[in-house]
């Protein structure tokens, strides 16, 4: 047991990141702090039926005593705790948990003992980064590809006319149903007039077979098997019949592609020879932020893998108490109760804290310093959108909470290109559809 500045340490447990200190402050320092402050206090206390500065010790006490020996407990503990991981060079992780520690023997009267618990950061060995593996993808965007997203944006805009046919695919059929399981009806189980495209995957699969070949004014019967893993658990797992009337089949008129389409979706010049570059410089955009996304994730992986560290409980229920706090205001969510639950968050906040660790190590061993020049970049390019791109540049710049997250984010990709020049990395050729999913 040590002994530090009128105080007793010693350590009762280091398992793991864990850390139990047991901390004997001597009885009689705290009531002379006590009766210390009391007395000033007393100086200045208002008591009806007392003059300012006549009030007698003891009234004195019955009425200020409790709140003042908390106080005095408090930062006892406060200071105490500081010295003693100080002392025992310790470097927590999180708030400590505090619980009194009753005497057991006469002797133990004379001290104030309790317990702090807390986690430290791991200590960290990095691997060699020479030794981390992984496959870039490397992403080439062909003037096929952007034929096909013009055709895709003409389908967004398409409208519906009717086919005096039967049902093809890329039709949408326009149905009354009627679904039963084990002969009886069941909830979300019947529609009408719902409009169903052939092919496009917006119903299951035998409910969308059934439908190819039917003309209006037909009705017909399917079978349907709702997969085990079915998103409404009551459904999941069962067999159910339709019965469905056809009411029209209508087919798909595409927009022409001429000025009018090219300035609908905002082309500057509002001429249809330009949609394609304008097109292009977007899918561009896209494309890049998408590849920067998906390589900071694939560097990620490897330096996780290749570094097994233990991270401390407290910063993983830190990081979910915000990962739960942002999905809140999304949702728009004011009720903590309507909160969605922690364990969504459970393996994303790991996986941040994990990376957290890493990344400060290695910012810290190799002396990587944030790029003023990078983090200005940053600034202009969120600006840029808006209307008065420098006024929102000052926004950003003024918000320190803002520019916390810009200059988190920039040092991040400054670590990923550090890794990048050194791991050992092979390219993944891919096409735009295989990447995009698009």
């Amino acid at each position: 047991m040590a002994a530090a500045k009128g105080f007793e340490v010693s350590v009762e447990s280091s398992a793991g990141l864990e850390r139990k200190l047991k901390i004997r402050v001597p009885s009689a320092d705290i009531e002379r702090e006590i009766a210390s402050r009391l007395a000033k206090v007393g100086k200045t206390a208002k008591l009806k039926g007392f003059r300012p500065g006549k009030i007698p010790e003891k009234v004195v006490r019955k009425y200020y005593g409790g709140q003042v020996r908390d106080e005095v407990l408090s930062d006892v503990i406060r200071s105490s705790y500081s010295q003693a991981i100080a002392e025992q060079k310790l470097n927590p992780a999180g708030g400590p948990r505090i619980e009194a520690v009753p005497g057991e023997t006469p002797a133990d009267q004379e001290h104030f003992t309790y317990r702090a618990t807390f986690e430290v950061y791991p200590e960290i060995e990095l691997q060699p980064l020479e030794q981390l593996a992984l496959e870039v993808p490397r992403v080439g965007l062909e003037d096929a590809d952007v034929v096909a997203m013009i055709e895709k944006l003409r389908t967004q805009r398409a409208t519906w006319r009717p086919a005096e046919r039967a049902a093809a695919a890329g039709d949408r059929a326009v149905v009354d149903f009627e679904g039963k399981i084990d002969g009886e009806l069941f909830p979300g189980g019947s529609g009408k007039d719902v409009g169903i495209v052939l092919g496009s995957g917006q119903v299951l699969a035998e409910f969308d077979r059934a439908l190819h070949g039917a003309s209006a004014g037909e009705t017909r019967t399917a079978a349907v098997a709702f997969p085990d893993n079915y998103p409404t658990t009551n459904l999941a797992g069962k067999n159910a019949e339709f019965v469905i009337n056809i009411k029209r089949v209508e087919e798909q008129v595409l927009p022409e592609l001429d000025d009018a389409f090219a300035a609908s979706f905002g082309v500057s010049s509002g001429k249809v020879e330009d949609l394609g570059a304008e097109v292009r410089k977007n899918m561009q955009r896209e494309l890049a932020e998408r590849l920067s996304r998906e390589t900071k994730a694939r560097v990620f992986d490897a330096l996780i893998k290749a570094n097994s560290i233990s991270i401390p409980r407290a910063l993983v229920e830190q990081d979910i108490d915000a990962l739960q706090q942002g999905a809140m205001r999304e949702l728009g969510v004011t009720d903590p109760a309507q909160a969605p639950a922690r364990e969504r968050f459970s393996s994303l906040a790991q996986r941040r804290v994990t990376v957290g660790l890493l990344i400060q190590e290695l910012v810290r061993q190799n002396k990587i310093r944030l790029d003023a020049a990078r983090v200005e970049q940053r600034v202009q390019e969120l600006a840029a959108p808006y209307e008065k791109p420098a006024e929102a540049a000052q926004f950003y710049r003024a918000d320190r909470g803002m520019m916390t997250q810009i200059e988190t984010g920039v040092l991040e990709d400054q670590v990923v290109d550090f890794l990048l020049a050194r791991a050992k990395t092979s390219d993944q050729p891919l096409t735009f559809q295989q990447f995009m999913g698009a």
